[in-house]
């Protein structure tokens, strides 16, 4: 629901999550070689469920990039008025 309350130059956060999931993705990786080359399988076990979460996330982002902006109401459109509790 639009309330005309939204910043008019508001930007989306997906390049900045793609960046972070990348950089989450690298530091899981560079965790499970340690992990595995010291012999905590455990850990390295969790570190690579993390890079698997950082790269799925990451692939997700880059689909939602790519269908790219979705329509948003212009200043001529007025915003609407939230609905009245009173009347159903």
């Amino acid at each position: 629901m639009r309330t005309g309350s939204e910043p008019t130059t508001a930007r989306s956060p997906l390049r900045m999550r793609l960046w972070l999931s990348a950089w989450g993705a690298i530091w899981a990786a560079f965790g499970t070689a340690v992990f595995a080359l010291v012999g905590r399988p455990g850990w390295a076990a969790v570190c690579g469920a993390v890079f698997l979460v950082a790269t799925v996330d990451a692939m997700v982002i880059v689909h939602h990039m790519h269908e790219g902006a979705h329509y948003q109401p212009g200043r001529d459109v007025p915003p609407y008025q939230p609905p009245d509790p009173r009347h159903p």
